[in-house]
């Protein structure tokens, strides 16, 4: 959540993804709700995502397993689910997400302009 908060359209995404629940019991939240998928190694976390109502709202892969295919796991499994993602969520800029979501054949289908 830090990193993305410094993110452009950061903020924005993570006010998604809390949907007005406090940020103190967010995971919980989202833990109680079965949308956060972990990747392990090793029985270390190594990676994650947040998926619910078919939309991936987020993916991340720690700092030292990054572009070792993690990420690419992770959107697999949830591929493979009775309902699989039909959307997913990348911030502008973030050209390594939408890379890994065009790997799929998935198209940038919108773009929310704001006035700031």
């Amino acid at each position: 959540m830090h990193a993305a908060s410094h993110q452009r359209g950061g903020p924005q995404l993570l006010a998604t993804i809390r949907g007005g629940v406090d940020e103190e019991v967010l995971l919980e939240h989202l833990v109680h709700l079965h949308a956060v998928w972990l990747a392990m190694e090793d029985d270390e976390p190594v990676g994650m995502a947040i998926y619910r109502d078919g939309v991936i709202e987020a993916v991340f892969v720690t700092a030292r397993r990054r572009r070792r295919g993690v990420a690419r796991m992770v959107v697999n499994t949830l591929k493979t689910l009775e309902t699989p993602p039909k959307d997913a969520l990348a911030l502008p800029g973030d050209r390594a997400t939408k890379s890994l979501y065009e790997s799929f054949g998935w198209k940038a289908r919108l773009l929310t302009m704001h006035a700031e």
